[in-house]
């Protein structure tokens, strides 16, 4: 083995330890915060894979639309919405845990299956170059335009769903407080006017 080779398998599995880790991390962290983080680690080394797979493109827009749209607007939602409430116990919670894992463990297994099972040819095709940038956006806005355009909506709906959690606690603190105002205001006008007699 060449040291370029040596070099790119190392990095390889460098990457890979920290996107099982980091996604590791983020399923099982108890701290919302923590896994959005690690979320962000996660993209940037699907980032530098893609550097590996000398897709030079898909790693600049995973980094730029990934990391940094998607994970900040994910920040950003737990900033708001985020409270430090006490967790009340959930009925059920073993059974949960157990029943997610094995979904999880079953798709695991359908995945290394297909890795094993299919002949996968080697070295692969001839690298595009420079117009690897153009036939990306012509299978974007063409043969891959609904998922597109549905993965737009949905973020949107994320966005939107975040500013009404955000801005309901904030209106139901408004509406209690003028109610408050309002009740105060209420029994100082019921109150009587206490006029003192000026001393004889």
């Amino acid at each position: 083995m060449s040291i370029a080779t040596t070099t790119e398998l190392i990095c390889f599995l460098v990457l890979s330890a920290v996107v099982v880790t980091g996604a590791l991390g983020v399923v099982l962290l108890s701290n919302i915060v923590y896994s959005a983080f690690l979320l962000g680690g996660v993209f940037m080394a699907v980032a530098g894979l893609y550097l590996l797979l000398n897709a030079s493109f898909v790693a600049a827009a995973q980094v730029l639309v990934y990391v940094g749209a998607i994970n900040v607007l994910i920040l950003f939602a737990i900033m708001l919405v985020n409270k430090r409430e006490d967790l009340k116990a959930i009925a059920g919670l073993n059974v949960r845990r157990a029943v997610s894992g094995g979904v999880c463990l079953g798709l695991l297994a359908l995945l290394v299956r297909v890795v094993l099972t299919t002949p996968w040819s080697l070295p692969g095709p001839a690298a595009v170059g420079e117009e690897a940038t153009a036939r990306i956006g012509e299978h974007l806005f063409t043969d891959y335009l609904l998922p597109f355009e549905v993965a737009s909506v949905l973020l949107l709906m994320a966005m939107i769903g975040a500013i009404v959690l955000a801005r309901r606690d904030v209106l139901a603190t408004d509406v209690v407080t003028g109610e408050v105002a309002d009740q105060g205001l209420i029994e100082k006008s019921r109150t009587p006017l206490l006029v003192e007699r000026p001393s004889s």
